[in-house]
């Protein structure tokens, strides 16, 4: 892969608008590619899958952090979770604050993808249930969200959050029958909640 298609794809991953297109890719039965609309086949996830677990097993190692990687496709997407059977504080050191340090390995594995298998990724990584807890919490965020509009008629500005939380909180003001945008730039990219 050559330096400059390297940095074009690296750039289109950070595509502020991209959970905009993700929203749509994940409308689709197999998931649509979001560079193509094509259908991504479960071979290509499977070996997505395949590459992210052994670049995380060998991070895990290299930070002498004990914890098990379990590989899910569905929905057109791979996902990969980092478990222990104890406690342990390694892998909560991996979460990070609100999510950051996650992100950032999300992030990274991806890139790891990329590198080794030329093609854009759209895994989702999760370490130690934190994305199942996180989806809770903003479950309730858009109904507040909601419930406020309702009540004030007014549009309802939420916090900054990743794209990918922005995805579930969109997709839970839709089903409740409300508007959701996503305003700003950068690291204050934010839902706007509105009637219409």
């Amino acid at each position: 892969m050559s330096a400059e298609s390297t940095e074009h794809a690296i750039s289109a991953e950070f595509d502020e608008d991209r959970d905009d297109a993700l929203s749509a890719a994940d409308d689709s039965p197999q998931g649509a590619d979001a560079g193509t609309g094509k259908s991504v086949s479960a071979s290509r996830l499977e070996e997505e899958g395949d590459v992210a677990a052994d670049y995380l097993e060998e991070l895990l190692d290299i930070a002498d952090i004990d914890g098990d990687i379990d590989i899910e496709v569905r929905n057109g997407r791979t996902y990969i979770s980092i478990v222990a059977e104890e406690e342990a504080a390694g892998l909560d050191s991996l979460v990070g604050r609100d999510g950051e340090v996650l992100e950032a390995l999300q992030e990274l594995t991806r890139l790891a993808v990329l590198s080794a298998t030329e093609n854009r990724s759209r895994l989702v990584l999760d370490i130690n249930g934190y994305r199942a807890e996180r989806a809770g919490d903003l479950q309730k965020i858009a109904e507040d969200a909601v419930a406020a509009v309702k009540d004030s008629g007014e549009a309802v500005a939420l916090a900054p959050m990743s794209a990918y939380e922005r995805k579930i909180v969109h997709d839970a003001v839709a089903d409740l029958g409300l508007v959701s945008e996503s305003e700003g730039e950068g690291a204050d990219r934010h839902i706007v909640v509105s009637a219409d």
